[in-house]
């Protein structure tokens, strides 16, 4: 017998890419709680409809050749998401970026648009991340974190389809630093700023978050609001930006753990210029693709890609009641 061969796709092959562009955009306002999953169809939708001459994979399903950084996790505001496109026609970076930027929805903002073959894509070692803790006095934070740093390890759980995993947070956090910013009613909020770094598996502020909380009872009035302010290289040598001031600014980790406990710095800007920055603007929940509504977080966990999957026990209730 002859080896059945598989068929081939029909048509002509799709062009080839001659440019490759990074775009930095931001997620804001309700756009926070939409999954990656939802931010990509939303993107893919943009390109066409601003008329990008974007390159397609080959085979029976194209698919247009954008890649996405580490998106921030679904409920997280950020102001520096990356992703890589690639166009068949060489354009102008600022065309790109109006074109784009007036095709997607309001929350998707795009920011910047660089060619690589000038710019190269940033390396994304580190993020810069700012969690407002409603209802949480600046002593009670800062004596929370001291003792975070002076721990040797900080482990936490993370449910996931696969089962359960631990991860140690107290590896991913490069420094620490506390602000502090008047809420509604004249409410105390202490702002939490961390510099995290990109490990495998990653350590996302809301992990960080469920330590603190285990190892000095910390716990908000409301829902953290976290922002991703920044993300980039990470080390003495590496041009940063926002990342290196940060690790500038802020107390690192001790060296010795076993010998002093980590410092926090605490200053107290503006109550009103805090706010102003820690409030995300409104977008239309109209406006996000199908699919994108925020899930019931008491009964699904997050998965590492941003999406939603309900719990094992769940479903098992759910299979037995149909």
């Amino acid at each position: 017998m002859t080896a059945r061969q598989s068929p081939r796709p029909t048509g002509p092959a799709p062009l080839p890419a001659v440019q490759r562009l990074t775009v930095r955009y931001a997620k804001r306002g309700r756009m926070r709680f939409a999954s990656h999953r939802d931010i990509a169809r939303a993107v893919e939708r943009g390109v066409r409809r601003a008329g990008l001459p974007v390159a397609y994979s080959a085979g029976f399903s194209p698919h247009p050749k954008i890649s996405y950084s580490g998106g921030a996790p679904t409920g997280a505001a950020s102001d520096s998401e990356y992703l890589e496109i690639s166009l068949t026609e060489g354009m102008d970076p600022g065309t790109v970026r109006d074109r784009l930027d007036a095709a997607l929805p309001d929350g998707i903002d795009v920011i910047e648009v660089a060619d690589q073959a000038v710019a190269p894509a940033p390396r994304l070692e580190a993020s810069d991340w700012q969690v407002v803790l409603p209802g949480v006095a600046l002593a009670e934070a800062a004596a929370a974190v001291e003792v975070f740093l002076a721990a040797e390890h900080a482990e936490v759980e993370r449910l996931t389809s696969n089962g359960v995993r631990r991860l140690d947070t107290s590896a991913a956090v490069a420094s620490v630093a506390l602000e502090r910013a008047a809420a509604a009613g004249n409410q105390e909020c202490a702002i939490l700023r961390m510099v995290v770094r990109h490990l495998t598996p990653a350590v996302r502020p809301e992990d960080i978050l469920v330590a603190l909380r285990g190892m000095s009872a910390l716990e908000p009035l409301a829902p953290p609001v976290v922002t991703r302010l920044a993300q980039g290289p990470l080390g003495p040598g590496a041009d940063a930006g926002p990342i290196r001031a940060m690790a500038t600014a802020a107390v690192p980790r001790p060296a010795g753990r076993g010998t002093e406990p980590g410092q926090v710095l605490a200053t107290c800007p503006d109550a009103e210029t805090a706010d102003s920055a820690s409030t995300a603007p409104e977008s239309a929940y109209g406006q996000l693709p199908c699919g994108a509504a925020r899930p019931d977080e008491a009964r699904y966990a997050r998965e590492h890609d941003g999406r939603d999957r309900p719990h094992a026990r769940d479903r098992a209730t759910e299979q037995r009641a149909s």
